[in-house]
């Protein structure tokens, strides 16, 4: 195994101590490579995830969070279902005041899906 497909493997969203508890700030991350598999086909999606959020306690490593969306490429997943695992993952472990997961795919057979969970 590859050092990098064994960090994928090994990933864990890590946590930061937000340094500005006191106030609300919004957070916009965009991960434009993410890629999952079409559980009907095993073709590839391709996607853009978004994640925006405002944190309470905690921040999530950006590194971490890449490594764990990187580990979604070799599943078979819906869009719709992705993007909820996502949602889900961040709302329990960053406990945020607010939080938005978009997952916007790339158009396949000529039909273009964006999926977005928001709190």
């Amino acid at each position: 195994m590859k050092y990098g497909e064994k960090a994928i493997k090994e990933a864990e969203l890590e946590l930061w101590e937000n340094a500005c508890p006191d106030r609300d700030y919004v957070i916009d991350i965009s991960f434009p490579e993410f890629t999952c598999l079409c559980p009907r086909s095993g073709y590839p999606d391709f996607a853009t995830i978004k994640i925006t959020y405002v944190p309470d306690k905690k921040v999530v490593e950006l590194k971490s969070l890449k490594l764990y969306l990187n580990g979604f490429r070799d599943q078979s997943i819906s869009h719709e279902a992705v993007t909820n695992v996502i949602f889900d993952a961040l709302k329990k472990n960053l406990g945020p005041r607010r939080l938005e997961v978009v997952g916007d795919f790339n158009a396949r057979g000529n039909v273009k899906t964006v999926i977005r969970v928001t709190l």
